[in-house]
């Protein structure tokens, strides 16, 4: 898991750093490069939190525990379908048939859904954010000072370049947003990290 998590930091810690480089420019090019890099590093602040935490998923599967020993939010992630029809079947008996199979698998080894497990609608604001972070058991407590900056500073504003919008945005600026950014990819990435070490996946007794 360390390897695939250094791996998906590395190669977007250089591609950011030549727009950060471009940005920082006096050429004309500075503005284009700036417009793009604020598209660039979205991308790469929802790649990563999707693609970490589904490499911490992936991990928690690999430790082959049965879901009794999981605590409840990976559980879900396993034996999300049945949950969902506790939640919406108005009738006693899918209800009734839905407990029972989760009881059933309890013993069972745990087998994560991980491929649709983690939605960023492709719009990952601090709510988007917690909300993952939360499905993981991962505290966002660390991240809420950050809260306005990843929804005004950088989802707004790579919103207003997609859809055309003129963004006025100086080379410093860029590069202090970048910096924030990448700080908190780093964060979350210690952040699994730390989780799978002390095994904060597994329910406590």
């Amino acid at each position: 898991m360390q390897t695939a998590l250094d791996r998906e930091m590395a190669w977007r810690i250089k591609e950011i750093g030549v727009f950060k480089v471009g940005a920082g420019s006096n050429g004309p090019q500075r503005k284009p490069f700036i417009r793009a890099g604020v598209a660039l590093l979205y991308a790469h602040w929802e790649g990563f939190i999707k693609n970490s935490s589904e490499i911490y998923l992936s991990y928690v599967e690999s430790r082959a525990l049965p879901y009794r020993d999981l605590k409840s939010c990976f559980v879900v992630f396993g034996l999300k379908g049945k949950i969902n029809t506790l939640v919406e079947s108005r009738k006693s008996l899918p209800n009734i048939e839905a407990m029972d199979f989760i009881f059933s698998k309890m013993d069972e080894t745990a087998k994560l859904q991980i491929n649709s497990a983690v939605n960023t609608d492709s719009n990952l604001t601090s709510k988007v954010f917690s909300n993952i972070a939360g499905s993981l058991d991962i505290d966002t407590s660390a991240y809420e000072t950050k809260f306005n900056l990843i929804d005004s500073s950088l989802v707004d504003r790579r919103n207003k370049v997609a859809h055309g919008e003129y963004l006025d945005i100086k080379g410093s600026d860029f590069s202090s947003l970048v910096d924030d950014v990448l700080s908190l990819m780093r964060l979350y990435k210690t952040d699994i990290e730390n989780a799978a070490s002390l095994k904060c996946y597994k329910r406590v007794a």
